[in-house]
């Protein structure tokens, strides 16, 4: 695998290891927490947690769980640093991929669709630095701060170029 395409934090378990449920709590070492402060643009990330739980469900499995984490975002405007606590509990749906039909292509646009397990692994990992992502603020911005549109410099006629050579000959000068 690519080293530039690698996931910032991941945790594989295999479907056939979730048996009647499965629970487990990730802390990212701090190579880890590195990655995730540049994948999700922080300015960062002092301490993340992910307590997860898999259980079967009527057609798949429940992923649950609860991301915490103290981190700090910037400012896009004064590019100050924002202080954040992040303690937010998710739920997701999940079932395998069933095979398609040789010529079928089933396309959804359904919020609610549980997501689809590929190659019977769940990356634990990957759906903790989700929920985190999605979290946080896209546009931080600090208390009190706003964008001031700069002026727009007067637009400079190309006549008023040559209006200034004009002057400049009837001077004497040039």
């Amino acid at each position: 695998m690519n080293p530039e395409h690698r996931l910032p934090f991941s945790e594989v378990v295999r479907v056939n290891e979730i048996g009647a449920g499965l629970e487990r709590r990730l802390v990212p070492d701090e190579a880890a927490r590195k990655r995730i402060i540049k994948a999700l643009d922080l300015g960062s990330l002092s301490a993340f947690q992910a307590d997860l739980k898999i259980t079967p469900s009527h057609v798949g499995w429940i992923l649950t769980g609860r991301v915490t984490a103290t981190l700090e975002q910037v400012c896009g405007i004064t590019l100050d640093p924002l202080p954040v606590q992040v303690d937010e509990r998710f739920s997701v749906d999940l079932v395998e991929a069933a095979e398609p039909e040789p010529d079928e292509i089933e396309v959804t646009l359904d919020d609610d669709a549980p997501d689809v397990i590929e190659d019977s692994r769940i990356d634990l990992g990957q759906y903790a630095v989700e929920q985190l992502a999605l979290t946080l603020d896209p546009f931080p911005r600090k208390p009190g701060a706003e964008f001031v549109q700069p002026e727009e410099p007067a637009e400079i006629s190309p006549f008023a170029v040559l209006k200034a050579f004009k002057a400049r000959d009837h001077d004497g000068k040039s």
